[in-house]
């Protein structure tokens, strides 16, 4: 059977890692199927607002996750707004305080530059600490280091770490990269999936294939 998409916990016991998707409550967060997360410092539930950070509404900018991702304690997503903007001559975010300078409220988002969605794939493995800044989009099956500060996109597959992450090196040849992201593996549904964990978990991704050409 397929696991509910109500359940919170996936191992019982184990209060620190959560399905993260039935924890959100906010419409621009956007998670996956099977996306888990663990914080063994805070309550992951507290996901939304220990992590999710400067991600105000009025700025219509999303937190767009995929499923099977992987998110590590104290990863955090840092939106927009917690810019200033670089047109003004001065660092000081005016609109911001519209009523002390009699300016409308209307400009609120010309304080920062707005940079736009963040948009974080299919299987992607954020690490402990690893810092997303706003506007980046990371491909499927990619993996972000340790305390790693991710400024730029990162494509599929791809592993980086760093401050700027810089790429490491693919997680696999372009051939499989390209069997993978044609498959998108993680669309099947649950049963298909069940079925096919051996040749995953092995990386025999021919047999993987092969299997799925004869059902």
């Amino acid at each position: 059977m397929p696991i509910p998409a109500e359940k919170i916990y996936p191992r019982a016991g184990d209060t620190q890692t959560i399905y993260l998707k039935p924890a959100i409550t906010k419409a621009n967060i956007v998670v996956g199927a099977y996306t888990i997360y663990n914080d063994f410092v805070n309550d992951p539930l507290g996901f939304e607002n220990n992590n999710v950070l400067y991600h105000y509404p009025i700025n219509n900018d999303k937190l767009l996750i995929g499923k099977f991702c992987s998110i590590a304690c104290g990863a955090k997503f840092i939106f927009t707004s917690a810019n200033h903007t670089l047109k003004s001559l001065s660092n000081y975010t005016f609109p911001l305080f519209y009523d002390d300078w009699g300016l409308p409220v209307s400009e609120i988002t010309s304080a920062w530059d707005n940079k736009g969605d963040i948009i974080i794939g299919n299987d992607v493995w954020v690490g402990y600490e690893a810092i997303i800044m706003q506007g980046v989009k990371i491909g499927d099956g990619a993996i972000i280091g340790t305390r790693a500060v991710v400024t730029k996109d990162v494509k599929p597959y791809e592993i980086v770490g760093g401050t700027p992450a810089k790429p490491i090196r693919k997680r696999f040849s372009e051939g499989t990269i390209n069997k993978l992201l044609e498959l998108k593996w993680w669309d099947l549904p649950y049963h298909k999936i069940k079925g096919l964990l051996p040749f995953i978990r092995a990386g025999e991704i021919d047999a993987l294939m092969g299997h799925l050409n004869q059902q």
